[in-house]
Parts: structure tokens; C-alpha cells; sequence
């Protein structure tokens, strides 16, 4: 392929993404433990060559790095010690994940019934599953009840009477959480911050709401109010607002010990970690997070005159995310003119938003990376493109590659352990990717590549 001569870039890409000195070179923040790659440019994860990984596999492929997120995962458990962590399985669960979540010592988030039949399957404890959502129906109800989850995170007021009345119904007495909006907008994308008031999740506290229906859990016998929880949004890399959202949601906790004569034993802070995508993003440790998070926790306790309750969390993106990439092959390779007489190199592959819709939904950035060979040529600005009929099917919006970047070429997009695989479609009746997992140079097919007998089988014709 002839390589157009790179040009002058500003204005035509974002001010955070710099011409890289080697478009070989892996960037560590954003790859798993173990990536890295030989003299010959080939990617290595979990000690496995790419290439080899696709003979067996094809693409596209999520690869997931079993060692990357169990020391992840204990890094979350070790950081924030004498918390609760629960893993918020939305992000990306399937068995192999909810066991090891359970064998590195954490619990586990669920917000569906498919959601809970998975954890179950992997034989998880039910008195260390958390239940979510804002619109629970009563059978799902029924089921998390009669399975004996140990907290349903409860978040309207009709669904306080439908757990209540399941607990009634079944004879037990529920533990329950009551899912507080703070006013606290975090500094993310509109649909991903969840604190702010004007949206679906929560009951306000500055409205009222959430005192309320503290006082309809507390009137029921079938109910016990655990504590509250707040969740600010997601990808949130200083902690600020969970300072904000602290001294909110304490003030309620104090009063409803005053008031209600109910003194509130836990308290859980939600999730949001953020991780790298690119060069932009840079993350904290979970101990620095922990140390932060508790000192703002300790304090605002100790000016309200409360005893410090049993705290919890929820990482999600922040264990899964990195521990995954995606590789995909090159199919087509052009160039297109831009402004100021640069061009950018659109890179299409055999994937897209059918598994990876971020992109296209929140503006998502990624990067990535030649997984197959090393290159010797100078790097052009590229954007990676599906192969789906949207204009929007961008995979990766701004990156460098090698100029000589051709057909049948490998191309690993990292971070993508997040919500890729859960969110993913089957938009132009595209088949949903393997998930497998490697370690030590073996690899497992965890979750197999969906078939056209899989597409099939729900149309009846």
C-alpha cells in the first residue's frame, strides 16, 4: 500500500494524542499485566502470541486476562480492607468471572434475573450477592428473595412495597438498601454521571424522597434497612465528588438515626473507578483511592458525631476493563483528505459497535495497537471503522498506526473488558465475539463465538 506523507496534524486530532516515537511500543497503563510484545512487534497476552490465539479463535475476539484481573481484583480487596468490595458484574460477568470473583475474596453486584442465574450457576453465596436496578419486576423480586441475596438495593417507592410484600409473602425479612441521589454530578458524559437529579435512578435527598423512603422501609416488618447508597457516575478519576456526595448522604444517615431512631449499620459508596482508554486518562491506585475515600468518610462522621458505618464499594470497569482487549483483522485500508492538507487513514475491520457500542454511544475514546508483525514505517493518523452501515461504527476514533498497515493485519484494541461484551448486539445480524481467557499460554474459550444456529434459533419464521 503506498503511504500518503504524514502531514500537519492540528486541528485534525485531539490536543492529548502525540505522535508516538515508536508506533510499536505498547503504552502500559492501558494493557493488561501481561501484554507486551516480542522483537518481531507480535502481541503477547497472558503469555500467548496474538496470532496464534487467532488460528484457533478467528476475530473478532475479546481476550481476557485471567492473572490481570484477579491481581485487580485483590488490589481493590486489599486497598479498600474492612470494605465490602462487590464486583458490579454489569460491567462484563459470565461463570468463569463470578467464580473468580468469589475465589479472590469479593462479592458481587447483579441488576437482572440473567444477571443473578449466572452468578448462581458459578456458585456464588447468595448472602454476598447485592441486587440493582430501578425497575425490578415482582417475579425477579421473588426470585432474589426466595434465593436469599443478601441486599436488594431498593429505588422507588413502589419497590419497597413489592419487596416488602415478596419478603411477607415468603416469611423472611429482607435486607435492603435505599439508592440516594446526592445532587453530585461527576465530571463524566451525561448518560454515564448518575448523581445528579434529573434522572432515573435513586430517590433525591434534597427533595425529600430519600427520607421517605427510609420511613416506608423502617414500617415494615418484613424490611430491614441496611443503610444507604450512593453512586455518583462512572469513570471518575479524583475524589471530589464522593467528598460532596459523603457529607450529603451522611447528613441523611445522622437524621435518620435522629428521627427515626434507627441507627444505620452500612454504608456503600458505589462504584465509578475510572481506568485508562489513552494517554488523557490517568488513573489512581485503589489504595490511594481507599485512603482518600475513607478519610473524607471518617471526618464527616466525626463532625456529625456518628459512629463510622460498614462501608462498601463497587468496581466494575476498574477490575475488567484493562484485563480485556479485542482483536480484530484489517479488511480495508484508504485515505481520506482532511483540512490544511493532512489526510487520516480509515482502517476497517471485521467487527465495530455490534462489540463495542461506547464508542458511538458516550463518544468513547480507545486506542490501539499492530498486534501481528512490527513495522518500520512512519506512523499516519488513523481512525478504525466497523463494518456495520453506520457512519458512527467507529471502533477507535484517533490513533497512530504504521503507515504500511494493511488487509489481514491484526489490529488489538484495549480496554474494552467494560461493557463490550455486555452491551454487545447483533446489529446487521453480526455474531457476537468469543470471550477467552489466557494465562500462563493457554487459552479458554469462556464465553464461545455465537453461530448462525444461535441467530436462528429465536426466529420462528
Amino acid at each position: 500500500m503506498h503511504r500518503v506523507p504524514p502531514g500537519d496534524y492540528a486541528g485534525t486530532s485531539p490536543h492529548w494524542l502525540r505522535e508516538p516515537v515508536d508506533v510499536d511500543a505498547l503504552v502500559p497503563v492501558l494493557w493488561s499485566s501481561t501484554a507486551r510484545k516480542d522483537d518481531d512487534g507480535v502481541l503477547h497476552v497472558g503469555g500467548l502470541a496474538i496470532p496464534d490465539l487467532v488460528a484457533d479463535v478467528n476475530t473478532p475476539a475479546y481476550v481476557l486476562d485471567e492473572d490481570d484481573f484477579r491481581s485487580r481484583a485483590r488490589a481493590f480487596r486489599d486497598g479498600f480492607a474492612g470494605y465490602d468490595v462487590y464486583y458490579a458484574g454489569k460491567a462484563f460477568l459470565c461463570t468463569a468471572v463470578a467464580r473468580w470473583v468469589a475465589e479472590e475474596g469479593l462479592c458481587l453486584d447483579v441488576c437482572s434475573d440473567g444477571e443473578l442465574t449466572v452468578a448462581l450457576r458459578a456458585g456464588t453465596d447468595p448472602a454476598r450477592i447485592g441486587y440493582h436496578g430501578n425497575n425490578k419486576t415482582a417475579m425477579e423480586l421473588r426470585r432474589a428473595v426466595d434465593a436469599g441475596v443478601g441486599r436488594i438495593i431498593v429505588d422507588s417507592f413502589h419497590e419497597i412495597e413489592r419487596v416488602a410484600d415478596v419478603a411477607r409473602q415468603l416469611g423472611v425479612r429482607q435486607s435492603v438498601m435505599v439508592r440516594v441521589t446526592a445532587g453530585v454530578e461527576a465530571h463524566t458524559h451525561e448518560f454515564i454521571a448518575t448523581a445528579h437529579e434529573d434522572q432515573k435512578f435513586g430517590f433525591s435527598i434534597s427533595s425529600g424522597d430519600a427520607f421517605e423512603a427510609a420511613s416506608r422501609v423502617v414500617a415494615h416488618d418484613s424490611l430491614e434497612l441496611r443503610g444507604l447508597h450512593s453512586h455518583i457516575g462512572s469513570q471518575i478519576f479524583d475524589t471530589s465528588g464522593w467528598e460532596v456526595a459523603a457529607r450529603r448522604v451522611l447528613a441523611l444517615h445522622a437524621r435518620i438515626g435522629a428521627e427515626l431512631g434507627t441507627v444505620l449499620p452500612e454504608l456503600d459508596l458505589g462504584g465509578g473507578f475510572g481506568i485508562a482508554y489513552t494517554t488523557q486518562d490517568d488513573p489512581a491506585d485503589p489504595a490511594l483511592l481507599a485512603e482518600q475515600i475513607t478519610k473524607i468518610v471518617t471526618g464527616e462522621c466525626a463532625a456529625l458525631g456518628l459512629d463510622v458505618p460498614h462501608l462498601s464499594i463497587e468496581p466494575g470497569r476498574a477490575i475488567v476493563g484493562p484485563a480485556m482487549c479485542t482483536v480484530y483483522t484489517v479488511g480495508t485500508v484508504k485515505q481520506v483528505a482532511l483540512d490544511g492538507g493532512a489526510t487520516r487513514t480509515y482502517v476497517s475491520v471485521d467487527g465495530g459497535m455490534s462489540d463495542n457500542i461506547r464508542p458511538a454511544l458516550y463518544d468513547a475514546d480507545y486506542s490501539c495497537t499492530l498486534a501481528s508483525r512490527a513495522s518500520s514505517t512512519e506512523p499516519v493518523l488513523a481512525r478504525v471503522v466497523g463494518k456495520h452501515c453506520e457512519s458512527g461504527d467507529i471502533v477507535v476514533k484517533d490513533e497512530f498506526l504504521p503507515g504500511d498497515i494493511a488487509p489481514g493485519d491484526l489490529v488489538a484494541v484495549p480496554g474494552t473488558g467494560a461493557y463490550g461484551r455486555s452491551m454487545a448486539s447483533n446489529y446487521n445480524h453480526a455474531l457476537r465475539p468469543p470471550v477467552v481467557a489466557v494465562k500462563d499460554g493457554a487459552a479458554r474459550v469462556v464465553v464461545r463465538r455465537e453461530t448462525v444456529d444461535d441467530l436462528l434459533a429465536t426466529d420462528i419464521g
